[in-house]
C-alpha cells in the first residue's frame, strides 16, 4: 500500500479537487490512503476567526464562517452536481454549524485557549477529507471518510502535539486495514489527532506532511507521496535563480537539512518516521502528475557535483554574547542556552571565539527580553536582517578546499558566520539579508552549471 497527501493547493478549489480524483483513480492497484491539508488558506482563515471570537467579536468572526461556509457548500456543489450535493449538504452543514457555536462559546467567554485554538483549527481538514471522499465517491472510487482523532493519538501539546507511535500504530492497523483489505480507499485530514481522552489536538503547521508519514510508517507503507503545486525539490529557489533544476533522488538527512534552512516543499518532521522504516517519500506535483518529481531515500544517489541544493533562511538575527572572564568557565555556555531554552527561542547555527559566543536565532519580538535575560551573564548586542545560507551535499568534510572555492566566489560578500564540519552534509554561513539573491545566483552559476544526470534533471 502507498500513502498519498495532497496538501492545500491540491484540494483548493473544485478543479484541483477533479485531478486528485484523477490521481488516485491511476493508483488505485497499490492500494492508497489518502491524507489531505485544509483547502489553500482556509487554516489561516479559521485562527483569524479563533482570534476575532476570543477578542469578544461574535460578528466578525461568523462572518469568516460564512465565508468559509460559502466556499465549502459551492466546492461540494461544483463536485458532486445538485443531487449528490443534496445528500451531502446536511453532513457538511452539520460541521459547520458546530463550528459556529464553538465561535459563539469563544466569544461568550472572551477567551481563547490552545486547546479551543486546536479545535477550531481542526475544521479545514475535517471539511476538506468530507469533500475528497464525496468527490471520490461521486468518481466511482469506493472510498470511506476515516476520522483523524480515531487514529492519530499524541499527547496534551496544544497546537504542537507529539504523537504517541505506539498507540497510534495499533489504532492505524485496526482501522485502515480492514478498508484496504476490502478495496476500500481510506481518506483522513492531516495535521490533526487527539488525545488519550480524546481531546482535540494539532502537529503543528505544515503538519499534514507529518501525518502522512505517520500514517505510512504506522502501516509499514511501500512508499510515501507529497502532492503539491512544485515539480519536486530544487536546486534552489527559482523565484531568485530562474535557472534552477529539479532534484531527482536526494537523501533524507540532505532533505531535512533543506527544508530547515529554508527551503519549504517538505515539512521537516514529514522524513522522521519514515527514516526508522526506510520509506522512500516522493514530492510530486499534483497539476503536473506526470512529471516524476523528487524521491527522498534513506541514502541519496552519489553525485559528482559537490552539492545537491543551495538554501536561504531570511528574518535571522545575530545574538553576540561578550564575557573575557567568564568564557571558559564552567556553567557559563550552558547558562547561555539555559536563557534560550527559558524563552522558547531555538538557535540555528552558533560560533565561538576566544572571548564571545555569536548564535543565530529567528527574528522574532522575544529577542529584547532575551538580550535582557542574557545581560546578566555578560555584554550583549543583537542584529536583525541577516540571512542564513546553506550548501548541502554529500561528505563535505571530506572535499578538500571546498570552503575555499565556496568563498572565493564570494570573496566582496560581507560573511558574517561560518558553520562547516557540524554536520558532514552542510556548510553555512550568514550575510545580509538583502545580498540573498546575488549569492545565491553566483554560487548558483558556480557549482550548478553541469550537472549530474542521475540526480539532477
Amino acid at each position: 500500500m502507498i500513502v498519498m497527501k495532497f496538501g492545500g493547493t491540491s484540494v483548493g478549489d473544485t478543479r484541483a479537487i477533479e485531478r486528485v480524483a484523477g490521481i488516485v483513480k491511476r493508483r488505485l492497484k497499490q492500494k492508497p490512503v489518502i491524507v489531505v491539508s485544509a483547502m489553500a488558506r482556509v487554516t489561516d482563515q479559521l485562527l483569524a476567526m479563533a482570534r476575532a471570537a476570543g477578542s469578544g467579536d461574535s460578528a466578525a468572526a461568523l462572518k469568516l464562517s460564512r465565508d468559509l461556509r460559502e466556499r465549502h457548500y459551492n466546492t461540494a456543489g461544483e463536485l458532486l452536481g445538485t443531487a449528490l450535493f443534496t445528500q451531502f449538504h446536511g453532513d457538511l452543514g452539520a460541521d459547520l454549524e458546530a463550528l459556529d457555536e464553538l465561535l459563539r462559546g469563544i466569544s461568550a467567554v472572551g477567551e481563547l485557549t490552545l486547546r479551543t485554538t486546536d479545535h477550531v483549527a481542526a475544521y479545514g481538514e475535517m471539511l476538506s477529507a468530507k469533500l475528497v471522499t464525496a468527490c471520490l465517491s461521486a468518481h466511482g472510487i469506493s472510498s470511506s471518510l476515516v476520522d483523524s482523532r480515531t487514529c492519530i493519538v499524541t499527547d496534551g501539546s496544544h497546537t504542537r502535539a507529539a504523537p504517541l507511535f505506539a498507540e497510534t500504530n495499533l489504532n492505524l492497523c485496526s482501522r485502515l486495514k480492514p478498508l484496504l483489505d476490502s478495496g476500500r480507499v481510506p481518506v483522513m485530514g492531516g495535521f490533526i489527532g487527539a488525545t488519550k481522552a480524546g481531546v482535540t489536538t494539532t502537529i503543528g503547521r505544515g503538519g499534514s506532511d507529518f501525518s502522512a508519514a505517520i500514517v505510512g510508517a504506522g502501516l509499514d507503507a511501500e512508499k510515501i507521496e507529497i502532492w503539491t503545486d512544485v515539480d519536486g525539490m530544487m536546486t534552489t529557489d527559482p523565484n531568485i535563480c530562474p535557472d534552477a533544476r529539479r532534484i531527482k533522488v536526494i537523501s533524507f538527512d540532505e532533505a531535512a537539512e533543506l527544508a530547515y534552512f529554508g527551503a519549504k516543499v517538505l515539512h521537516p518532521a514529514t522524513v522522521l518516521p519514515a527514516i526508522q522504516k526506510n520509506i522512500p517519500v516522493y514530492i510530486l506535483n499534483s497539476m503536473n502528475p506526470s512529471c516524476e518529481g523528487t524521491r527522498i531515500t534513506a541514502r541519496g544517489a552519489h553525485s559528482r557535483n559537490f552539492f545537491k541544493a543551495i538554501a536561504a533562511k531570511k528574518r535571522i538575527t545575530i545574538v553576540d554574547v561578550a564575557a573575557p572572564r567568564m568564557l571558559l568557565a564552567h556553567g557559563f555556555l550552558k547558562s547561555i542556552f539555559e536563557a534560550f531554552d527559558r524563552h522558547h527561542i531555538p538557535v540555528d547555527v552558533v560560533s565561538t571565539s576566544e572571548v564571545s559566543v555569536s548564535l543565530t536565532v529567528d527574528s522574532n519580538e522575544s529577542i529584547p527580553a532575551l538580550a535582557a535575560d542574557l545581560a546578566k551573564l555578560a555584554d550583549v548586542k543583537y542584529e536583525g536582517r541577516k540571512a542564513i545560507v546553506c550548501l548541502v551535499g554529500e561528505n563535505l568534510r571530506e572535499i578538500p578546499g571546498i570552503a575555499a572555492r565556496v568563498f572565493g566566489e564570494l570573496a566582496d560578500v560581507k560573511i558574517r558566520m561560518i558553520s562547516q564540519g557540524a554536520s558532514e552534509i552542510n556548510l553555512t554561513f550568514v550575510i545580509e539579508e538583502d545580498a540573498v539573491p546575488g549569492v545565491i545566483q553566483r554560487l548558483h552559476k558556480a557549482f550548478f552549471s553541469d550537472l549530474d544526470p542521475d540526480v539532477f534533471a
